[in-house]
């Protein structure tokens, strides 16, 4: 009869399912009468933005996909928290826990799948959970306002995700890993190592080549215990070892299952008129557990559900992308060395970039990104599309040359229903729609239309390349800048200004009153903030160590197995009988692994317990060398006259009254120093930050040179007479580099980026402006925080930075 609508029940309220509904909507809406189950007490949500609720940045009316006011609108009526326990195939009924009996002439299982619970004994202690639906994420929370050590089981994708969230929260978190390195199913060694570094930097440790084999405690888990026989104490324990379909309900239902519900091209399951849509099918053999072959696979379905003409579903190519607190990661296709294989690899340890593209015959068939994940919708596109390698392709990825004409061809040859925003489904077609219907002129507009960009940020760069191809002369770059990170389009010169325009005093306001896209900030802004304000407002602002790295709240550098090093400083390189005592004193009583001399002419103590650090300081009684720091590390000396026969000036008493006038200022970054007593610079002034050679004249001040992974020979600043004019003008340097210089950039870049001659001009040249320049360093070291020797005994401080209790004064 016409007019009457066919009956679909959905099981599952989640992406998968819901995805193919909105498909369904597009295509015919009128011709089915829907109801969904969803065994969570939530209309459908942003299953990976997850992480993003466990460390604060978003709450979970932030990561809805769909308010309950959408189903209404559609007419869909919506049974959350109601489970559905089995299909009658044959009579088409659906039966639910809640007890109602639902016909049906098309059904779709959507359940997508379970945490991985290793079978081993105690995973049923209180504190062990999975990580995969909002209770387990409320579960995390809740712990980390009781508990202290976490164990995350699993050094995959959702593992890393648990791990940093609990991080974040303020626990002490160990990932522990079955394989050799990090997410092995996605990653080379090569890019493991690199993820597992800046995982490290920002407070994680990891245990990899470890099998867990049981669960220690009564009711509750205490600790882990290894097959080695080895242990690691935790009080809470995230199970992230994997997921598996999620087929209860179609094995109940006698459905052909294998590790997944068997269906074929078009979702077609054994039993006629039921369907099976994302993680919970097996389609060719293979169960994909990430967002965007759900959503290719919904986007089949609900045209076939209508009627309308498809192309079967034939697989998809896996591409996976990792985003943690300002960690970028993408995988797609092959990425592991082949001898079949021809591999272009760029590695860039100084700015943390790795690029890797593998050919197969001249074709593009898989590829890693690290560090700037930029390229990766591109990259993926030319995966998916057998894409050969030419000339301007290896250009624009290398960096030999711009990549706009080529990202133009790339968005010119794409069809309107290739998906550009794996995580929400978006198509290029919906994106030109929003552009020419919508009139979005911005990729910020174009998410808050499409979703697009929204959830991992991945597909930016090519829904501005879309955007500009689009709009043509009318695209507006300034309206499509990048920030100083993904949170605020803001640049540094901007924020700068905008923090004192409005006399803005704490990160949390600047974060606020500028309207950051995540209140909280991330690992790359909240330092940022942090050190923008500190140099603002010194003896005004107080510092925000919990906006620090975790090496520079410790006052350590945190090591591969969790361990610190140690590294007092000594000024010029200088030490005594006394200090050697104390540090091989330190070095035995607390079983230090080693005992090394740095190229900073300091002793590195290696393999101290993050519990022993506070007891090292004290019984060190020395300044830290802050070798963890964005401050002054070292001041390189030669012996200078002193004792050399060539030596024409002290360059060992000059060099200990430069480290100890600037030790304890924050920089940009790092920042080394050499002074040399003659012009054979024995001290190496040529790779140095600042490197200063004596002769009989005075002192050579040479500036922004870089012995690291990407060298530069410093360029002479100028030729000072007198040891005034030297420390003058080493500390107008400093303080300009401090007021101009980006979070995180090195003199070496940015005496390229401002050029040698403006600052001749502003330190050497204008005397006034350097006097100025020194009265505002000499203001801020004025009230910079005492040595960490005195620091680290008072009980307050330590409390804060280690736990401590703080013990009364008697």
């Amino acid at each position: 009869m016409a007019g009457i609508r066919k009956k679909l029940v959905v099981i599952g309220n989640g992406m998968a399912g819901v995805n193919t509904l909105e498909h369904v909507g597009k295509e015919a809406s009128d011709q089915y009468e829907i109801t969904v189950f969803g065994s969570e007490p939530y209309p459908n949500y942003n299953r990976i933005m997850l992480s993003y609720v466990l460390e604060g940045s978003k709450t979970i009316d932030d990561i809805i996909l769909n308010p309950l006011s959408w189903y209404e609108e559609n007419g869909i009526t919506l049974k959350k928290g109601v489970t559905v326990e089995r299909i009658d195939t044959t009579s088409k009924l659906v039966y639910a826990t809640d007890g109602t009996i639902t016909a049906y002439d098309a059904c779709i299982i959507a359940t997508g799948s379970k945490p991985f619970i290793l079978p081993i004994p105690g995973v049923d202690k209180e504190g062990v959970v999975g990580f995969r639906d909002i209770s387990d994420c409320e579960a995390m929370l809740s712990a980390a306002k009781t508990y202290k050590k976490a164990a995350v089981i699993g050094g995959g994708l959702l593992g890393l995700e648990a791990a940093k969230g609990l991080c974040q929260l303020g626990m002490e978190v160990t990932v522990v890993h079955l394989a050799e390195y990090l997410m092995e199913r996605q990653l080379d060694p090569t890019a493991a190592r690199m993820l597992q570094t800046e995982l490290e930097r920002q407070g994680l440790k990891f245990l990899t080549s470890t099998m867990t084999s049981e669960l220690l405690g009564g009711n509750r888990v205490t600790g882990l215990r290894f097959k080695d026989g080895s242990e690691l104490e935790a009080d809470f324990v995230v199970m992230a070892a994997g997921i598996i379909p999620n087929i209860d309900v179609a094995k109940a239902s006698n459905i052909t299952c294998g590790r997944g519900i068997e269906v074929d091209d078009y979702m077609r399951t054994s039993a006629p008129g039921v369907y099976a849509v994302g993680e919970c099918n097996q389609h060719r053999g293979v169960c994909y557990g990430l967002v965007a072959p759900l959503y290719e696979q919904g986007a089949i379905l609900a045209k076939h559900l209508v009627g309308t003409e498809s192309a079967p579903y034939e697989g998809s190519v896996v591409a996976t992308k990792l985003k943690v607190s300002g960690v970028d990661v993408f995988s797609a296709g092959e990425f592991m060395d082949q001898p079949d294989l021809t591999i272009i690899r760029m590695q860039d340890g100084y700015k943390g970039l790795y690029k890797k593209i593998m050919l197969r015959n001249n074709v593009i068939v898989g590829g890693v990104l690290f560090g700037d994940v930029s390229d990766s919708s591109r990259l993926d596109r030319m995966i998916r599309t057998q894409t050969e390698m030419t000339e301007e392709i290896y250009a624009s990825f290398m960096g030999t040359q711009g990549n706009e004409s080529g990202g133009a061809n790339l968005v010119a040859e794409m069809s309107n229903d290739e998906i550009v925003c794996g995580c929400m489904g978006v198509t290029k077609g919906m994106i030109v729609s929003a552009i020419k219907d919508k009139g979005c002129m911005s990729v910020d507009e174009i998410k808050a239309v499409t979703g697009a960009s929204r959830s991992c940020g991945g597909c930016k760069p090519l829904v501005g390349q879309i955007l500009e191809y689009q709009l043509g002369d009318e695209f507006d770059p300034a309206a499509n800048k990048a920030g100083i990170c993904g949170c605020t389009k803001l640049s540094r010169d901007e924020l700068v200004a905008a923090i004192q325009e409005k006399g803005l005093r704490t990160t949390k306001e600047v974060m606020n009153v500028l309207d950051w896209a995540t209140p909280e900030g991330c690992s790359k802004c909240r330092p940022a903030v942090n050190y923008y304000l500190n140099m603002l407002y010194p003896g005004e602002y107080e510092d925000e160590r919990e906006s620090r790295f975790v090496n520079e709240r410790l006052h350590g550098n945190i090591q591969k197995d969790s361990t610190f090093t140690v590294v007092p400083r000594m000024y010029g390189g200088m030490t005594t009988v006394e200090q050697l005592r104390k540090i091989a004193n330190v070095a035995e009583k607390y079983n230090a692994d080693m005992l090394k001399v740095t190229g900073g002419q300091r002793i590195d103590i290696l393999g101290i317990k993050k519990d022993d650090l506070p007891k090292v300081w004290e019984e060190l009684d020395m300044p830290s060398g802050f070798a963890y720091a964005k401050s002054l590390r070292t001041v390189k000396t030669c012996v200078g006259k002193l004792h050399c026969r060539y030596g024409t000036v002290d360059s060992v008493n000059t060099g200990i009254a430069i480290e100890r006038k600037f030790e304890r200022i924050d920089f940009p970054a790092k920042f080394k120093m050499a002074v040399n007593g003659c012009p054979r610079s024995c001290a190496e002034a040529c790779t140095k930050d600042i490197g200063i050679v004596g002769n009989d004249g005075g002192w050579e001040i040479y500036v922004g040179g870089n012995g690291g992974i990407k060298p530069r020979m410093a360029d002479l600043l100028c030729k000072v007479k007198t040891d005034e004019e030297l420390m003058e003008v080493c500390g107008a340097f400093m303080q300009m580099y401090r007021e101009s210089g980006q979070y995180g950039e090195r003199t070496s870049e940015w005496v390229e980026r401002i050029g040698l001659e403006s600052i001749q001009k502003a330190v050497v040249d204008d005397i006034e402006n350097r006097k100025g320049l020194m009265t505002r360093i000499e203001a801020a070291l004025a009230h910079v925080h005492e040595p960490w020797s005195r620091v680290i005994n008072d009980q307050e401080t330590r409390q804060k930075l280690y736990g401590e209790p703080v013990v009364a004064d008697r």
